[in-house]
């Protein structure tokens, strides 16, 4: 069992230079006797993912974030499914991830059952196929998952994602320098690539797109005040769904 150690950070280091050794020791840490393997795709149980974080980041927090409508867990659309979303908070910096509820065969589920058809190549004609209408069970197993992939973005096991191999325990010299190489690589890449695909007021959004009327708004507005005053754009957004209340009344 490979568990984290804490790296060595030179006294002088900034913020930035400190967040990325931690990356990258994140990044290269050996979970393969942790994964666990399901219709042949890797994954990363929350329990271990989260023990191993801790042992990073002491002092990391992490939130649920829940529909200010309903105060449930979940955002659904009946056109399009259920959506999820948490927070990870460490260090000084917070990353959201958002995962739909899907079952088994990757297909959106909503809150209520619904058909669809796909192509038999042995009967040679489209046939239905049901998905189940959501429980809370799926909600709950997807808002785990939502999680382990919101530690992936500080380089807790990114590599499952990526879709690259796990980092040798004992690699030759040869495979040493590879690994340098690659290392350096990965976190020039992947830290400015986290930085553009996470939207930190994603949620924020969704949840003002299903308001339905102006008080559901304004409580929207009264719960993440300190985060619309100082964006402009997400203001901007308030703004703009009032009027659009404003007119369907």
């Amino acid at each position: 069992m490979c568990e984290f150690q804490q790296p060595q950070i030179p006294a002088n280091a900034t913020a930035d230079e400190r967040r990325a050794v931690y990356f990258d020791a994140l990044y290269t840490l050996d979970l393969r006797d942790k994964v666990e393997k399901y219709n042949d795709l890797a994954y990363l149980s929350w329990a271990n993912a989260w023990a191993e974080f801790k042992r990073c980041y002491p002092s990391a927090t992490y939130r649920i974030i829940k529909n200010p409508e309903t105060n449930l867990p979940y955002f659904a659309d009946p056109q399009i499914g259920i959506m999820v979303y948490t927070e990870v908070s460490v260090d000084g910096i917070t990353h959201e991830m958002w995962l739909p509820v899907m079952n088994a065969s990757n297909k959106s589920m909503k809150l209520e059952p619904y058909t669809y058809q796909i192509w038999d190549k042995f009967k040679k004609q489209y046939v239905e196929k049901t998905v189940e209408a959501a429980t809370m069970f799926d909600i709950n197993k997807t808002i785990m998952r939502c999680l382990v992939k919101n530690l992936a973005m500080f380089g807790l096991g990114l590599c499952i994602y990526s879709g690259e191999d796990f980092p040798e325990s004992e690699p030759s010299d040869m495979r040493q320098q590879a690994d340098a190489s690659k290392k350096t690589t990965r976190r020039t890449k992947a830290i400015p690539q986290m930085q553009q695909a996470v939207d930190k007021y994603a949620g924020i959004k969704a949840a003002l797109n299903a308001c339905p009327d102006q008080q559901s708004l304004m409580s929207l507005y009264q719960q993440h005040k300190n985060e619309v005053d100082g964006n402009a754009e997400i203001k901007a957004l308030f703004t703009e769904r009032k009027l659009q209340l404003q007119k369907a009344a």
